[in-house]
């Protein structure tokens, strides 16, 4: 894997991100972070997943992130169709709003 960047991405556009997070978060944080979409999952961390993030945006949400004391563990770029889907275990996705 290299550790170029695409030249082609820019980050200056909006992009599709997963965050994972040590730790649950529950759902109605949501609105607080701009309506990502939130998943805890049963590892004992919590998945936000959201299009349309910007560099300013993302920053806002870390900022966020850092003042509630929250643990971060990745930041993922994702293709924006994936952004409505969040993985809870790397062999079963779950699509938004799907009951578990």
């Amino acid at each position: 894997m290299s550790n170029e960047l695409n030249p082609a991405t820019d980050f200056d556009e909006p992009q599709a991100y997963q965050i994972r997070l040590k730790g649950q978060l529950d759902s109605e944080w949501a609105e607080w972070f701009g309506g990502l979409t939130i998943t805890p999952d049963d590892s004992g961390t919590t998945l936000l997943t959201g299009a349309g993030i910007d560099q300013a945006a993302l920053h806002g949400v870390l900022k966020k992130l850092r003042d509630l004391g929250l643990i971060l563990i990745s930041i993922n770029p994702i293709e924006p169709d994936r952004a409505e889907v969040a993985s809870t275990d790397p062999n079963q996705l779950f699509t938004q709003g799907h009951e578990r």
